[in-house]
């Protein structure tokens, strides 16, 4: 029991982590009037061509690029584009109202409309380094990046990207059956332990507020860690083996500095990258954690770091795993940015107006609604495979209870954060003139 809290509260941090950096871009692209024009010369060829000449331009383009006799194609028509903009919307109110990775949700919703499994992974990492480099702002962060640090964990993300990549890519030409019930079990795996870390997490803040002040409330990210203080045991003991060669850093928060193995670097990259590669998801929620309660790296560190890394893993195996390939659906990826954009902000002003442990309700529901959808959708795939002796009808009232179920609590609860942000509007607005 100890072992599964610490493991939901170690991915819970991750999750935290990655919301940070999902607005933190957000902010910056849509405040520079630069940034807003470089998004709409992305979205132009998607608005015109994928929209009015899908047909005549998914014919002339190469096959590794993503043409009708690719695996999938990296045009379509308005319907799937509006699609796109609901499902980014959604996991980007998710991100904004809750300050918690709401792209875990992308993957099954694109999975639930009918997209295989490794073009979601694809599309969701194209869109997070879409992302990613328009919202980049390390250039304002170099001097809370490790750059020996950062190169030495991108070696392992690297390696690791790629074999997440060429694991989908083989059971996809094994089976595409396989390939999507693969994709389904990690991600039950994830979202059923992190679903249910975060119920028990809000159950026990909600009996808490209803005696004293919720606990850790706003513990945030950092989970209330100091820059430059005491590192935890692992930590320690990890940076005690001096195994050549190693990575000094931290010498602006502790006298001397810290070092560590490139070898643990390596093999945390490693993880972090397959994760990427695996599950579309960059693989920012595993860095924060990893670096600060594994290696021992301060926050301030991390977080520059890890703005590094996501822009490089996610954009090596959006474009080296999945692009060349054909999985990537682009008008998918540009209809999720433009969503998730626009959710995120929405999100983050309505938490003004919102009780932060109703907000924690909704993200156990959230991310609970994802494990369900996924767990219901095994039993089909399984059985196509003829491994479940299951009948088809069975399965698909059993994929359609899973579908029906994530559909109503995340359309829902956008719902409901698109009410009160309207209902609110006038407050909000007041807010702002105070500030």
């Amino acid at each position: 029991m100890r072992f599964f809290s610490e493991w939901g509260q170690f991915m819970m941090m991750g999750a935290r982590a990655f919301a940070e950096w999902e607005l933190e871009n957000s902010n910056t692209i849509l405040r520079e009037r630069k940034r807003l024009i470089i998004l709409g010369l992305l979205l132009l060829p998607i608005l015109i061509g994928g929209i009015a000449f899908a047909d005549q331009i998914a014919e002339t383009m190469p096959d590794l690029l993503g043409g009708k006799k690719a695996y999938s194609p990296a045009y379509y028509g308005t319907f799937i584009f509006i699609v796109s903009i609901a499902i980014g919307l959604g996991a980007g109110l998710i991100t904004g109202c809750i300050g918690a990775g709401g792209g875990f949700v992308i993957a099954p919703a694109l999975m639930s409309a009918g997209i295989k499994g490794i073009l979601a992974v694809g599309t969701d990492l194209f869109h997070i380094f879409a992302k990613a480099i328009m919202g980049s702002v390390i250039h304002r962060k170099l001097g809370n990046v490790s750059v020996p640090l950062a190169s030495v964990f991108l070696i392992g993300a690297i390696i690791g990207a790629t074999v997440g990549g060429l694991i989908n890519r083989l059971l996809y030409e094994i089976n595409p059956v396989l390939s999507d019930a693969f994709i389904t079990t990690v991600y039950a795996g994830m979202l059923g332990l992190l679903g249910t870390y975060a119920m028990i997490d809000f159950i026990r803040a909600r009996k808490a507020s209803s005696g004293t002040v919720e606990s850790h409330e706003d513990e945030g990210a950092h989970g209330g860690k100091e820059e430059g203080t005491e590192i935890g045991n692992i930590s320690r003991k990890l940076q005690s083996m001096k195994l050549p060669p190693t990575v000094k850093f931290d010498h602006d928060y502790t006298p001397g500095g810290r070092s560590i193995s490139w070898l643990f670097l390596v093999l945390s990259g490693a993880l972090v990258g397959l994760a990427a590669g695996i599950m579309g998801v960059g693989g920012g929620f595993l860095t924060f954690p990893i670096f600060v309660y594994i290696l021992g790296v301060s926050s301030m560190t991390t977080v520059g770091t890890d703005i590094f890394q996501i822009v490089f893993t996610a954009g090596y195996a959006a474009i080296s795993q999945y692009a060349i390939y054909g999985f990537i659906f682009y008008t998918l990826a540009m209809g999720m940015l433009l969503g998730s954009l626009l959710g995120i902000q929405i999100g983050a002003m309505t938490t003004k107006v919102v009780k932060g442990i109703t907000i924690r309700g909704f993200y156990a529901m959230a991310v609970l609604a994802g494990f369900v959808n996924r767990i219901f959708a095994l039993p089909g795939k399984l059985s196509d495979m003829e491994v479940l002796p299951i009948s088809k009808q069975t399965s698909a009232i059993l994929e359609g209870i899973g579908i029906w179920a994530f559909f109503i609590v995340i359309g829902g609860f956008g719902v409901w954060v698109i009410g009160t942000f309207i209902v609110n509007i006038r407050v909000l607005k007041g807010e702002k003139e105070k500030t």
